[in-house]
């Protein structure tokens, strides 16, 4: 059958005849062939990031990434059919490759930036992430077509952004109290200056309103005594030509002579205030002398006098310390004498201690030795006698003269006794025996005397020896040599 994909898809064919698989925008699918449809449009994925900054300070990088397939590179598509189009493009299987991959640059990559770097140099931090991400997707056969990262955001706990914006606006509102102050301070300064000078300008109207009327009544009598003065006016104007021109000579001469004496008395002044500073200086340097003599005298005494105790402290600090010393070495010397000391102790008494080991360690040694071969020796005999393990020990006792032993300790037990020998007899009640003339019966009853007759002597016996008698219902033991049992 014939497939026809859509502008914005791909067909993936594969199968009988296809040695990979085959892109194509339409084509055949033959018997024993395979194809799917991937779409190639990108896709938008949104998340946070959350990284660290060199200064350790953590914060969210939003951003949102346009990624799709490489359209222009056969070889990129090809890993894209093979490895993300069996997947949805929005499964989570591919979000979380793609944010796994964008999450690790940029944790790298913010790690090697300072906070501050990376707020102020947002344009270049986005342009290095896109790089380094990109280079990660080609093996996926992704391309970034758009990439766009927000504002940083603080993490919850490190305030960071907020407390810079909150210094910023701190700096703001300061600046505009202080331009707020500036602007009040020149209000009052350009009130009061406009006061003054509204006050000035009253004063000089009303000045300049009574100058005018002085002058129109003035005018007005200058007119009534015009005609009178008009005659003297001639007459007067020289004498006042000669009045003023002696005024103008004097007044040249006074100001002549003030000017003068303003000189001499400037003059005067002059050399005084520069007699003065100069006293003055010569009083300053004169302390200054003065005061550095006494400076000079005082510290060299204290140098004199620190540098004596100093030498004192250093002498007594020596003497002590050379005393200690002292102690301290007959202390280590005690010490080492009595370390000694402990050490050869311990090395004689863990010498005898080894020797005596040793020693029961040897005995040990040789009685395991010695009852092996006595094991050896039992076993050859107990094989040479054919199992018999009487005959072992009678020969055991034999050899080691146990017997011997035996007869001697019975010997010295019975040595210094006096044994009682007594003769019993009871009649001649075992001729019937020797004779022959008895019958089963008899004989039997012979028996039964004779364990009668071995009575007597052994209750005698036991009599003797122990004080003890024998109960009534048995008999009694008389007093005649040759007791009976009654």
């Amino acid at each position: 059958m014939y497939k026809v994909a859509s502008p914005s898809e791909y067909l993936v064919i594969t199968g009988v005849g296809i040695t990979d698989i085959k892109l194509t925008k339409k084509g055949w699918v033959l018997p024993g062939q395979s194809f799917t449809v991937f779409d190639v449009s990108p896709v938008n994925y949104t998340f946070e990031v959350q990284a660290m900054s060199a200064e350790k300070l953590p914060f969210l990088l939003p951003a949102v990434f346009t990624i799709g397939p490489r359209m222009d590179d056969e070889p990129s598509l090809l890993k894209y059919a093979k490895l993300i189009s069996p997947h949805d493009k929005l499964s989570h299987h591919v979000k979380e490759l793609v944010q796994g991959i964008i999450e690790g640059e940029t944790r790298v990559l913010a790690a090697s930036m300072t906070m501050e770097e990376i707020f102020k140099g947002t344009k270049e931090f986005k342009q290095e992430v896109f790089e380094k991400v990109q280079l990660e997707l080609n093996q996926f056969g992704l391309l970034i077509y758009n990439a766009n990262v927000k504002q940083l955001v603080d993490v919850r706990g490190h305030e960071y952004f907020s407390y810079l914006g909150q210094k910023t606006q701190m700096e703001v509102a300061n600046q505009a109290r202080v331009d707020v102050a500036e602007a009040r301070m020149k209000g009052e300064i350009g009130s009061k200056l406009r006061e003054g000078q509204t006050l000035q300008n009253a004063a000089k109207i009303d000045a300049e309103t009574k100058i005018i009327a002085t002058q129109r009544q003035g005018e007005g009598k200058k007119e009534e005594i015009k005609v009178k003065a008009a005659v003297k006016v001639y007459e007067n104007e020289r004498e006042a030509e000669v009045a003023e021109a002696n005024a103008d000579l004097a007044k040249k001469k006074a100001g002549w002579t003030k000017e003068a004496q303003v000189s001499e008395v400037e003059a005067a002044k002059a050399v005084a205030l520069r007699e003065a500073e100069l006293q003055r200086e010569v009083e300053k340097m004169n302390a200054l002398t003065r005061t550095e003599k006494l400076k000079a005298e005082f510290l060299s005494k204290a140098s004199v006098e620190y540098e004596t105790k100093v030498q004192e402290a250093n002498w007594e600090l020596y003497k002590k310390q050379k005393d200690a010393e002292a102690v301290l070495y007959e202390k280590e010397k005690a010490a080492e004498a009595q370390k000694a000391m402990a050490e050869a102790a311990y090395y004689n008494r863990q010498q005898l201690v080894d020797g005596e080991l040793y020693a029961k360690k040897k005995e040990a040694e040789g009685l395991v030795t010695l009852a092996q071969a006595q094991g050896i020796y039992l076993r050859t005999l107990l094989d040479a006698l054919g199992g018999n393990y009487t005959a072992l020990r009678d020969y055991l006792m034999i050899n080691k003269g146990m017997f011997q032993e035996i007869a001697k300790i019975n010997a010295e037990a019975v040595q210094g006794l006096k044994p009682t020998i007594s003769i019993w007899t009871n009649g001649t009640g075992g001729e019937a025996i020797d004779d022959g003339s008895a019958v089963g019966s008899n004989v039997a009853m012979k028996e039964v005397a004779g364990v009668y007759r071995m009575l007597p002597p052994l209750f005698k016996t036991v009599h003797d020896q122990t004080g003890m008698l024998p109960p009534a219902w048995l008999g009694t033991l008389t007093d005649s040599s040759h007791s009976n049992l009654n």
